[in-house]
């Protein structure tokens, strides 16, 4: 609940202007690239982290998709065996977060997800909402065994379909409403 209103609230975007800042250190095209890979972050947090940065679009947009790309195989491939392990550990807080995970991967969403595998998956993974994604619709593809001939390339035409929303809006026109009302 208190994810869900932090991401609704701007959080992501607050949270990707501060990891911008701390990976300040990296060279800047790298910065999309590691934003890319975070949980909650992901493509969105990195071409908005591109945009801040003055990166080109299509400069920002092959090292993002490369960056939310590389952890989904581990994900889809891992994340059952990792999470069934945390679950039965005694350390409190990864048993609960481990829980946490199954319960989003496998809950009201996920159910809708189930009826309509592909299609559901790959909107899932590319409108670009709070809480959606990549990496979530790889936990809820796992969890729920939908098999990887299915999920694999829904999840990368759902990344195509978030890269071009989050293009419109970080390079078009939510950057031209702000270059509108900044002057």
């Amino acid at each position: 609940m208190m994810l869900s209103a932090f991401l609704l609230s701007g959080g992501a975007e607050r949270l990707a202007e501060k990891m911008t800042s701390l990976l300040g250190g990296l060279p800047p095209i790298l910065i999309p690239f590691v934003i890319s890979m975070i949980p909650l972050l992901e493509l969105r947090g990195g071409l908005l982290a591109a945009s801040i940065l003055n990166i080109p679009m299509w400069e920002a947009v092959g090292f993002c998709i490369l960056g939310n790309i590389l952890p989904i195989p581990f994900i889809l491939l891992f994340i059952e065996k990792i999470l069934n392990w945390m679950e039965g550990c005694k350390i409190g807080w990864m048993r609960k977060l481990a829980l946490w995970l199954k319960a989003r991967g496998t809950g009201k969403k996920a159910d809708k997800i189930r009826k309509v595998e592909f299609v559901g998956l790959l909107l899932f993974v590319g409108i670009p909402l709070p809480g959606t994604g990549a990496w979530t619709g790889s936990l809820i593809a796992s969890l729920l065994h939908v098999s990887r001939k299915k999920s694999v390339p829904a999840i990368l035409l759902g990344l195509i379909l978030a890269t071009i929303i989050m293009c419109l809006l970080w390079y078009g026109g939510l950057q031209w409403l702000i270059d509108l009302f900044s002057k």
